[in-house]
């Protein structure tokens, strides 16, 4: 008889360390593919975002700090849900030495690819305190529906 193999996914099951690594190594990526600008630049700026899914809705949270709401753009293309924007860089001031710079500045975009269909037409963006949340609705046709069991 043949064991069969666990439904839990191969990241979960490895050590912790291990999602270090892979984090090292997608910063490596990122700063060697960046546009030789020591992995700083426009292509490099990419905010931390937050995808969680419940029953109903996936919910996104992006920390943008900085960056006006006007300058924030959320787009549905498709199964996958786009955030773009702009954090623009102040004016250097004359007078003043600059130590040292680690703020990002420059384009960015993100995509979020949704696995299931959602209502499109009820997806909500919030942007507060620096913070976009945006509540993507799965569509009614994908609501896990309870089923009675008779005896």
């Amino acid at each position: 008889m043949k064991k069969s193999r666990s439904l839990i996914p191969w990241k979960a099951r490895l050590p912790q360390f291990f999602g270090d690594f892979e984090r090292e190594v997608q910063n490596l990526m990122e700063q060697f593919f960046a546009n030789g600008n020591g992995g700083r630049g426009v292509d490099a700026f990419a905010p931390r975002t937050t995808v969680a899914e419940t029953e109903t809705e996936y919910k996104i949270e992006t920390d943008l700090p900085g960056i006006k709401p006007a300058d924030v753009h959320v787009e549905l293309r498709g199964s996958e849900l786009w955030l773009a924007g702009e954090r623009k860089q102040e004016k250097e001031e004359k007078g003043k030495n600059y130590h040292r710079i680690e703020q990002e500045f420059g384009r960015f975009e993100r995509v979020v690819p949704l696995a299931l269909p959602v209502s499109e037409d009820k997806i909500k963006a919030h942007y507060e305190n620096g913070v976009l949340k945006v509540t993507v609705p799965k569509s009614e046709a994908v609501h896990p529906k309870r089923i009675a069991v008779t005896t």
